[in-house]
């Protein structure tokens, strides 16, 4: 478990994750978190546990925490939404709880050569925006995307197997996209 401590316009606020094994926060899946499903509009104590995260994963700045959500926090929640590779929506749901106390995308499906559909294209789009993949962004994995993901494992310090699971797209979160 760790505990960090921040500023943000004097006030002092305690971000806490638990990151044992027997952790909920790190391995919890979205129904066990039990929160609350946020959206602009909203106030309360849940609101400020969710400008902390945001503030920790540096989505939100400037700005105290005052548990209202506002368009401030609405876009902030866009912005990482984005980068956990979860709908834009500006909704805190489950899914965007896990993603903010894991600090990593959730729900992501295992990629390989002759997987297909959205996830690919998401992966193809990265890899290529970062100087990776050279191809087509047409959802099929293949050779070339393949030795793209290879690449890039390598480069992150990932087992390199050309296989897009939790700690490559971990690492892709990480990219500009």
């Amino acid at each position: 478990m760790f505990t960090e401590e921040k500023t943000l316009n004097s006030q002092a606020i305690a971000v806490v994750a638990d990151t044992t094994s027997q952790s909920t926060l790190a391995v919890a899946q979205p129904s066990e978190l039990m929160k609350p499903t946020l959206k602009r509009g909203s106030t309360g104590q849940a609101v400020k546990e969710l400008q902390q995260l945001l503030y920790h994963w540096g989505y939100y700045y400037g700005f105290s925490i005052d548990g209202i959500f506002d368009t401030y926090v609405e876009d902030a929640v866009k912005d990482y939404q984005h980068r956990v590779f979860l709908p834009e929506d500006g909704i805190v749901s489950p899914l965007t709880w896990q993603a903010l106390y894991s600090g990593a995308p959730v729900n992501m499906p295992t990629l390989m050569n002759g997987s297909s559909g959205n996830a690919v294209k998401i992966v193809q789009n990265v890899l290529k925006l970062n100087g990776y993949y050279f191809g087509f962004v047409d959802g099929y994995f293949g050779v070339m995307t393949k030795v793209a993901a290879i690449q890039f494992q390598t480069i992150k310090g990932l087992p390199a197997d050309g296989i897009i699971g939790p700690r490559t797209w971990h690492a892709l979160s990480k990219l500009p996209h």
